[in-house]
This record gives C-alpha cells, sequence and structure tokens, in this order.
C-alpha cells in the first residue's frame, strides 16, 4: 500500500514529470501503458505489506479497492472490462519475500525487468533466503542416509528441487490468453485448479508456516536453555561435560542422547550434589522440556499480536550473519578435532555408521523444506535487472545452497571424534554436541535465539495475513480473531517442545507435506496440463512429470515409517 495520508489525495498519481522524472518503480511515466502509475493497494498473497498500512490508508481508498475487487468478480478471468487494472501492486518499499524456515528479505523494487538489484545481489537473496534452520539438521540427516548417501541425495534433491522451482518460474509464460505479469505462483495455481487450487495452497503454505514456527519454538527453547545453563555454570564453576558421555580433550564433544536411549534428550545436563539446595532450584525451573518452553511465551505471544511488525524486519541481516558464523564454527571445530572417516557399505561397526542406510528419505524430507523457495521465488527473481539471467542466476543459486549444506553436513559428520564417540551420537541439532560451557556455542545459541526472535513475528504476521485474509477478507478482523490463532500457533510450539523436540522430525514432516504441493506436484500438474493445451505433449515428457509426482508422494508417505 502507498502512503494515502489524506481524503483529498488522489488515489493514483496522473502521468507527469515524463522522462526527467522516473517513478517510485523506476517507471518512465510518460508510457502509454496503464501498468506505469503508481500503485496504492495490493491484496497480501505472497507479499505482504509490514508497515503500519492499516493507519495510514483513507476510508476513500479502501472504499475504492473494495469497489474494485467487485467489479472485477462480476465477469469471467478472460474480460478484461471489469478486472482491477495491473497497476495495483505495492510500492517498492513496502515489499517483503519470505521464505518459511529463513527470513524476511526487502524488496527494493519490483516491477518486472526494471529491478535495481544486479545477478550478484539476486543469486545472493536466493541464497539468504533459503539459508533457514534446516542447516541445523543436515548432518543428522548425513548421519540416517550414510556418509556417501548423504552426499549423493543433497546433490540429486538439489538438482530436482531446481528443475521444479524452474517450472515455477516458467509457470506465468505458459499461460498466453492473459497478462500475468503481477501473477504469483498461487495465481497461476488458481487458474488452472481454480478455487481448489487457491485453498490448496494456502494449506501447504500454511503448513510450512506453521512447521516453521513450531521449529523456531523448539530451537528457541533450546538455545535459550543453554544460554542459561552456561551463564549458571560459569557462575557456580560447574563443568556440565561431566554429566554425559564426551572426549576429553580442549574441545569437548557430547553425546547427550547416549543416556537416552539414542533419542534427543531434553532434560537438562547440569551435574549437582544433594546438599547443593541452589542448583537443584535452578534444575527445577530451568529445565528444557518443562518450564523453559513456558518462559518463551510471556516473550513473544505479545509480539504476535502487533499489526505491524516492521521493527522486526530490521534484524534480517542476523540471519546471513549467524550463518556465516556456523560455517566459521564448523570449520574452526574440524580443523581442530580433525577428520574421523571410516568406510563400511552396508554393516554398522562400533563407532561407525555404513555408507548405504535404508533411513535416507529422513534426509529427503529435511532437504524437501532446506531447498524450498517456490511459492516465492517469482517475486525474488521480478527484481533482477536482467530478466534473460533469470534462470542461471537461479541455478548458480541452488548451486551455492547445495554446496553450503555439503560443507556443513560433511564437515561436521567427518570431524565428529569417532572413537570414543559413534557417529550415532550426532544430534538433530549438531549444536546439541557442544557441551553449553563451549564459548563458540554459546555466540551460535545467542546469535540464532535473536534472530529467530526476530523472525518469528514476521513468520505469525504471515499465517496470519494468509489465514485470516482469506477467511475474513481483513488480515486483523479483531484482537479476539488474531489472539485466538496465535494462541494455538504458540500452543503448537510449546507441546511440541515439551513432548517432541525432534527438529529432524518436525522439518522433514512438514517439509514433505508442503512440498508435496509447491515443489512436486503442482509444477508438474501445470507443465503437463499446459503442454497438453498446445498439443505438445508427448510420451518422455509425460513419464518424466507423473515420475517427480510419484517421488513427491513416496517421500511425503515414506516418513510415517521411518
Amino acid at each position: 500500500m502507498a502512503n494515502v495520508n489524506k481524503e483529498s489525495r488522489h488515489l493514483l498519481i496522473s502521468e507527469v514529470d515524463h522522462e526527467i522524472n522516473p517513478g517510485p518503480l523506476n517507471i518512465q511515466f510518460d508510457s502509454p501503458d496503464l501498468r506505469s502509475k503508481r500503485p496504492f493497494y495490493i491484496e497480501p498473497t505472497n507479499i505482504v505489506n509490514v508497515n503500519n498500512a492499516i493507519q495510514r490508508v483513507s476510508d476513500h481508498a479502501s472504499a475504492m479497492n473494495k469497489r474494485i475487487h467487485y467489479y472485477s468478480r462480476l465477469t469471467a478471468p478472460a474480460d478484461k472490462a471489469l478486472i482491477a487494472p495491473d497497476h495495483v501492486v505495492p510500492g517498492p518499499e513496502e515489499c517483503y519475500v519470505y521464505s518459511p524456515l529463513g527470513s524476511a528479505y526487502k524488496l527494493e523494487s519490483y516491477t518486472e525487468g526494471y529491478g535495481k538489484n544486479s545477478s550478484l545481489v539476486t543469486i545472493f537473496m536466493i541464497w539468504n533466503t533459503m539459508m533457514g534452520t534446516s542447516i541445523l539438521s543436515i548432518p543428522w540427516g548425513i548421519k540416517q542416509a550414510g556418509f556417501t548417501t548423504g552426499m549423493c541425495v543433497i546433490t540429486l534433491m538439489g538438482l530436482l528441487t531446481l528443475y521444479c522451482c524452474y517450472r515455477v518460474v516458467k509457470s506465468r509464460t505458459m499461460i498466453s490468453s492473459l497478462d500475468t505479469t503481477t501473477w504469483e505462483f498461487p495465481d497461476v495455481c488458481r487458474y488452472y485448479f481454480g478455487s481448489f487450487g487457491q485453498w490448496s495452497s494456502l494449506l501447504f503454505s500454511l503448513v510450512s508456516l506453521i512447521g516453521a514456527m513450531i521449529v523456531y519454538w523448539v530451537l528457541m527453547s533450546n538455545f535459550l536453555f543453554n544460554t542459561g545453563e552456561f551463564i549458571f555454570n560459569f557462575i557456580h564453576h560447574i563443568n556440565d561435560t561431566d554429566s554425559v558421555l564426551s572426549t576429553n580433550d580442549s574441545n569437548p564433544v557430547i553425546c547427550p542422547s547416549a543416556k537416552s536411549g539414542g533419542h534427543p534428550d531434553n532434560s537438562s545436563m547440569i551435574i549437582f550434589y544433594a546438599n547443593d539446595t541452589g542448583v537443584q532450584q535452578f534444575e527445577k525451573w530451568w529445565n528444557k522440556s518443562k518450564t523453559v518452553p513456558f518462559y518463551l511465551i510471556g516473550l513473544l505471544l505479545p509480539l504476535l499480536n502487533f499489526k505491524s511488525p516492521s521493527f522486526f524486519s530490521k534484524f534480517n541481516i542476523l540471519g546471513t550473519i549467524s550463518v556465516l558464523f556456523l560455517i566459521f564454527l564448523v570449520t574452526l571445530k574440524a580443523v581442530h578435532l580433525g577428520l574421523h572417516l571410516e568406510f563400511h557399505w552396508f554393516t554398522p561397526t562400533e563407532f561407525f555408521v555404513p555408507e548405504i542406510r535404508f533411513q535416507f528419505p529422513q534426509l529427503t524430507g529435511v532437504l524437501t523444506l532446506a531447498y524450498f523457495i517456490h511459492n516465492c521465488i517469482i517475486t525474488l527473481l521480478k527484481n533482477n535487472k536482467n530478466q534473460e539471467n533469470n534462470v542461471r542466476d537461479l541455478s548458480v543459486a541452488y548451486m551455492l545452497v547445495t554446496l553450503t549444506y555439503l560443507y556443513i553436513g560433511v564437515l561436521v559428520f567427518a570431524s565428529f571424534p569417532s572413537p570414543p564417540l559413534s557417529k550415532d551420537c550426532i544430534e538433530q541439532n549438531f549444536l546439541d554436541n557442544f557441551p553449553s560451557s563451549d564459548i563458540l556455542s554459546f555466540v551460535a545459541r545467542i546469535f540464532l535465539l535473536f534472530q529467530m526472535m526476530t523472525v518469528y513475528p514476521l513468520l505469525g504476521y504471515l499465517a496470519r495475513v494468509q489465514l485470516l485474509g482469506h477467511v475474513f477478507g481483513d488480515i486483523y478482523p479483531s484482537i479476539f480473531h488474531v489472539l485466538v490463532l496465535n494462541l494455538i500457533i504458540v500452543g503448537a510450539g510449546v507441546s511440541m517442545a515439551c513432548f517432541y523436540p525432534n527438529i529432524g522430525g518436525i522439518i522433514r514432516y512438514s517439509g514433505a507435506a508442503c512440498g508435496l504441493a509447491f515443489v512436486f506436484i503442482y509444477p508438474s500438474l501445470i507443465y503437463i496440463i499446459s503442454l497438453y493445451q498446445e498439443e505438445r505433449l508427448t510420451w518422455p515428457k509425460l513419464i518424466f512429470h507423473i515420475f517427480i509426482i510419484i517421488l513427491g508422494l513416496a517421500n511425503l508417505i515414506v516418513q510415517f515409517f521411518m
């Protein structure tokens, strides 16, 4: 929404200033195309406004927008007589792109082909948006699949999701009867599948968002607990590695799951003595599963109820800093610990896992979400200055993401000290393999905790926009509606943090679910339908894309048997 502060202000800016004064979208206002006019409203879909737009839009502008949307529904989609004009898009200063497990990235301009971003900036935007919390579970996924199988799966899943993302980018160009320059992928789904496509895309988008918010709550509880434990142990000179299986050197690595039957340990690791009542009281009130997840409610629930989370969008750079620091931490740890590898293709040993394991679908589920950017890739590429380089830039970005995942996963797995610890000790969050007293891990947890606390309200806002906006036609119908939705989301996060704090499991389930629609089914089906309508569909193309759909279905179903 553009700034419409006064009732007397014109809704649309007339064509003035000509070539010497380009418009806010870097468009010349003397263009005969009506799309060159300045926008004032867009109904939120994948792009949302994070400014205080509700207070700044006049009643006149709001009423005009409602009339336009009403008129646009009176005729068939092919009839443009009463359809809202294409220039109804948000201002460039108000466009944000969200990744399910990543951060929100601000676009400097929006109009396709008139963006200011070079290819280098576009590639970095895609890389930055995809780099989410899934990166913490990549080493665990490699352990589940086996070292060799894991590297192959990461590479093949990168290629497969890249192709499906390419099909998403090209999906609009397959529609020749309508102007699709302002469309997003859900609009394409609605065109081909009607209301079912619209609501199903909304459902799967919410699955990815709520799944991300649950993972965030589990991780924030973990990081907050370890931060508090670090401070307490430092003050009281407690060595937290005495209570768990660990290496005895200057860079200790621990195995929390050793005392919990191989499952993620969700309890405190503080060792205390019977007479030390102070430590016992801390253990009682600072517990990873019983108290800390509830402490976050008082901190984050009020933030979710804000009408606009614009303040938190200022901290998006923390996501990049966190990933870069994780790369630095993993590199430094690998240098100190060295590499510990043995190759056994099918038979596990006491300290090493086989190269090929049948649990590899757990890694494919994690990677489906780790490579997920399909619901916002069109928006990101619209801002590319050189539209002819979109496919190349997308491919380079995916290659960099794949190399980042391989770098983190391979180094953590290879440097994990076996012996004395087994590779099976690698946790779903690899930071859990470092004690809370480890300085570098403490800094990484602080970075990630603060970053997640600023991104969490943005994800909650996007969930509110998508659900309440579609159901009630208003993203803030009342404080009651918003509070009920936020209580449900927060309740789900607290429940998972208390009873199922397995981020690898949550990521692979939500990733396989949302990826089924946005990654595998919709891009392939849309391509098949468009080729059939143009009478260009061949058997090899049909079989190949049906195979992709089957892979997506199998990826989801097999998660429930792992």
